[in-house]
């Protein structure tokens, strides 16, 4: 039998979009796979990546990552011109890229990325089916919120 290797220590996470939790209802999470160049890979390794602006268009049956920034290492190669802004094609099977391109067309959804993260060696990004928040709607998850945490002060201090 062959060993399984240690989880390394550390974070597998890249980057964040909280953003997209406050102004959307996500419905359905899906994880997909990106296809990236050498440099990109590098500059991800060194926690280079942001997707707070980005989300997932559609064309020729495919799907694409428009938006996210994936910054240049300044060690890069020099040979290759590096687009920090490129559109990266998004990895998906042909079932779930018939569900996403069919919700968004008739349903009025849109879909944002989530979350970008390592899996084993891969990258890979968390995508959301997402429906848009009202302010009112934001508003009440404020309200929660706060709610949550006064009543957690309250509970604690009704213990002593």
């Amino acid at each position: 039998m062959t060993k399984k290797k240690a989880h390394k220590p550390g974070s597998a996470t890249i980057a964040m979009n909280k953003r997209a939790r406050h102004e959307y209802f996500i419905e359905d999470e899906i994880e997909a796979g990106l296809a990236l160049q050498g440099w990109e890979v590098k500059s991800m390794r060194a926690g280079k990546a942001n997707i707070t602006d980005s989300y997932v268009t559609f064309r020729d049956g495919e799907a694409f990552l428009f938006g996210a920034t994936i910054q240049p290492l300044n060690v890069a190669s020099s040979h290759i011109v590096c687009d920090p802004t490129r559109t990266r094609k998004l990895l998906l099977k042909k079932r779930e890229l018939e569900t996403l391109f069919g919700k968004v067309s008739r349903d009025g959804y849109t879909v944002v990325a989530l979350s970008m993260y390592w899996k084993n060696a891969w990258s890979k990004v968390k995508i959301g089916l997402a429906k848009g928040k009202k302010e009112h709607d934001k508003r009440d998850d404020i309200k929660d919120r706060e709610w949550k945490v006064d009543k957690a002060r309250i509970m604690k201090n009704a213990n002593r």
